[in-house]
């Protein structure tokens, strides 16, 4: 089915002013992604480089592209979604990249997590090319982009921002512009900060609830009720009682971002010590072999610190 198609099928109708969107990086976050964005009636061309995951894109309507440049030739939008810096280098910069490819005016999304000064010095690059950026990376994990409750973090101009806003709502539940280029990555490495301090805890909270026997399905329960609730506890809770931890978002990449909450903290003379020391365990974490877990495997090393592994 075509996305136009399906847009018919579901109701969906993409606004007039923009009807093409690009999808690079089809992975956890960028199918479901592109997914909805074909629901919402886009003209939606995806590429990634295993090919499967083009192609269940294309069985949701979507289209399939062999190469970046074949993919935003035509683009009205370009979102990248990929793992780290150098890998949204790869695909924006040389002579086959977004910005010698994409057509003028174009406007360009970066919803991967890098480096605040990499986004910054991209985006300048991006404007020199005659393209719109924006760093737009998103938080709420796999099932958010699934669900398109996205919350999305939007740095550079607010003219591309409003512009782009029918796409990012077809994504995202909560978008709010923060100010210029890098100010997307900035709050979004803050909320890692966040992020992973809350699982740390979670995974220090449940192993001291084991050790006394309590019913830990009923703690967290009315834990969640309470000023200790957040949306850690209810998405990651039951992943650490049940030891599933099956990735939402990796710790390998929970990793890279606190590398960069670390190296930002100290580029700007700010002092994170609880920060510092989670970045720790997450370091440990990885370099023992569970970096393609979960970040809240992080309660495994927790559990095996506290001597109660195996249970």
């Amino acid at each position: 089915m075509t996305s136009t198609a399906n847009a018919a099928a579901t109701g969906g109708t993409a606004p007039a002013a923009i009807r093409s969107v690009t999808v690079i990086g089809l992975g956890i976050m960028g199918l479901p992604m592109a997914r909805n964005l074909v629901a919402a009636g886009f003209d939606v061309v995806g590429f990634n480089r295993s090919p499967d995951k083009v192609d269940r894109l294309v069985e949701a309507g979507g289209r399939g592209a062999s190469s970046v440049a074949e993919s935003v030739r035509d683009a009205d939008v370009v979102i990248t979604m990929v793992p780290d810096s150098p890998d949204v280098e790869g695909v924006v910069t040389g002579e086959d990249g977004v910005f010698a490819r994409a057509k003028q005016g174009t406007i360009w999304i970066d919803a991967s997590s890098i480096r605040p000064d990499v986004a910054a010095r991209l985006a300048e690059e991006a404007a020199r090319a005659g393209l719109r950026p924006l760093d737009a990376p998103v938080s709420g994990g796999e099932q958010g982009a699934i669900d398109a409750a996205l919350s999305i973090m939007v740095g550079g101009e607010a003219a591309d921002f409003e512009a782009a806003r029918p796409v990012l709502e077809a994504v995202g539940r909560t978008i709010v512009h923060v100010g210029p280029a890098g100010s997307g990555q900035t709050v979004k490495a803050a909320n890692q900060l966040v992020v992973a301090g809350n699982i740390q805890l979670l995974a220090e909270a449940v192993v001291f609830l084991e050790a006394y026997g309590v019913d830990t399905s009923a703690a967290l329960t009315v834990l969640g009720g309470g000023l200790a609730g957040s949306k850690v506890l209810d998405q990651k809770g039951r992943k650490m009682l049940e030891r599933n931890f099956e990735p939402g978002f990796r710790l390998q990449l929970h990793h890279k971002d606190m590398g960069i909450v670390t190296a930002a903290a100290r580029e700007a003379g700010v002092t994170v010590p609880l920060g510092a020391l989670v970045a720790q365990l997450v370091a440990a974490t990885v370099a023992r072999g569970d970096g393609g877990l979960d970040h809240s495997g992080l309660f495994k090393l927790t559990e095996e610190l506290s001597g109660r592994s195996g249970r």
